[in-house]
């Protein structure tokens, strides 16, 4: 579970910019799209936030912001070796920031413990580390990590709760690699929790493709293939039933291309003859007759394609509470399917174990306030400095019954591109 995010000096983002998942004080307005805190039962946090804001505006940064964050902690201890660059992109549109730390924090909520997790960088080396656990609401700092310029090394803080070959560790850690990373792959089973809530992160960013073979594989257990087919059906897409057959590979009769080395011939042979691949079909009623006409998935419209990928990992998120961060999600979507996911999302009996959703969008059609409760809507716009700054709805307090839709599309929340004098 997610309750913040922050991020600062990434990209276009150059002061500190923060996501909350926290619940704001209207608390029971559009209660089922909040849940309770297994933390505390004052806390409520959001099932779901979507981001607003004109092309170019930073919606994606934020999206690529949370992906780096977990892709290094990873795979900072296994893929790089000492000296390799980390591959951060400062904010560039300031001299003096491209040589200042990145830096990422979150807190979420991992087997009923909250956690404050954190680290800065620059491009050659990590600058600090941090982590914090509440069990019962109190405060355990288990590690901190500072890098000292003057003396060219970092300055370590472990704390009694954190249990383990903690000097080991240490002293595995390179500079441009995470302590945790380090620590999980020596097998600190006290740090695997965090590890795995950052596993668990879902996040498909701008002109990633969402496959499907998650879901395909999903379609292996009958009862979850009979749930992915009534979401398709449920979404008006006239399918039956979803069709799986295992295909093998042979490359015996493969027309490779002249040009290719023989060798590289064999080891294609080799590694992959054999093995098998998963077709996936749908079967659809013929209106004028008993029979069925199959289509394969490659001849399904994209919406179809794309809410059949969708289908297993939004039920693996709402299964185990995972957290999910989608750019541009209203792609290839009608307005009235993505309303028809978040009703899913929103629902505590579909969603028990409380997954969250995170998009951006230019869908408008959700900026109503029977559809997303307020502290649910965030913009992003981009300053003179060409700074991305993101901020809540909630800031300009609207009124119970406001517009939003309409209030946005008249520049009410700031967050809508400036169109000039045509000139072309």
């Amino acid at each position: 579970m997610l309750i913040e995010f922050s991020v600062t000096n990434y990209r276009s983002f150059l002061g500190t910019q923060c996501l909350s998942m926290a619940a704001g004080s209207k608390a029971d307005h559009l209660k089922e799209n909040t849940f309770v805190s297994p933390i505390n039962g004052n806390l409520r946090l959001l099932r779901s936030a979507v981001i607003y804001g004109p092309n170019a505006a930073g919606k994606s940064n934020l999206v690529s912001a949370l992906e780096f964050m977990r892709e290094f902690v990873l795979n900072s201890s296994k893929e790089k070796q000492e000296g390799e660059p980390i591959g951060r992109v400062p904010f560039l549109f300031d001299s003096e920031a491209k040589s200042w730390p990145s830096e990422f924090e979150v807190f979420f909520i991992q087997d009923s413990v909250r956690y404050q997790y954190g680290f800065s960088c620059t491009e050659s080396r990590v600058t600090g580390e941090w982590l914090l656990a509440y069990p019962g609401n109190r405060a355990q700092r288990w590690f901190e990590r500072a890098f000292d310029p003057k003396a060219g090394k970092d300055e370590w803080y472990f704390g009694s709760h954190l249990t383990g070959p903690k000097k080991t560790w240490m002293e595995s850690t390179r500079s441009n690699a995470l302590f945790l990373s380090t620590a999980v792959q020596l097998n600190s089973e006290k740090l695997k929790p965090v590890f795995q809530w950052f596993k668990k992160l879902a996040v498909i960013g701008h002109g990633a493709i969402m496959g499907d073979s998650f879901t395909v594989e999903c379609c292996e257990d009958a009862d979850k293939k009979r749930r992915i087919l009534s979401f398709i059906q449920n979404a008006d897409i006239q399918i039956s039933d979803i069709m799986v057959e295992e295909e093998k590979i042979s490359f015996e009769d493969f027309p490779f291309p002249k040009d290719m080395p023989n060798e590289v011939q064999r080891v294609l042979k080799k590694d992959l003859d054999g093995r098998t691949i998963k077709n996936v079909a749908f079967k659809h009623k013929a209106a004028n007759s008993s029979d069925d006409v199959i289509m394969d998935i490659e001849n399904e419209s994209d919406g179809t394609l794309k809410l059949f990928s969708y289908a297993g990992p939004l039920m693996d998120v709402m299964e185990k509470g995972r957290v999910l961060v989608v750019d541009e999600f209203n792609n290839s979507f009608h307005p009235l399917i993505i309303q028809y996911l978040l009703s899913i999302i929103h629902n505590d009996e579909m969603n028990k174990a409380n997954g969250q959703l995170i998009f951006t969008t230019h869908d408008t059609s959700l900026l109503d306030q029977d559809i997303l409760r307020r502290d649910q809507i965030w913009f992003m716009e981009k300053d003179d400095n060409q700074a991305s700054t993101l901020y809540s709805l909630l800031e300009f307090k609207p009124r119970n019954k406001e517009a939003l839709r309409k209030g946005y599309l008249q520049g009410r929340y700031g967050a809508l591109p400036y169109i000039g004098e045509v000139r072309f």
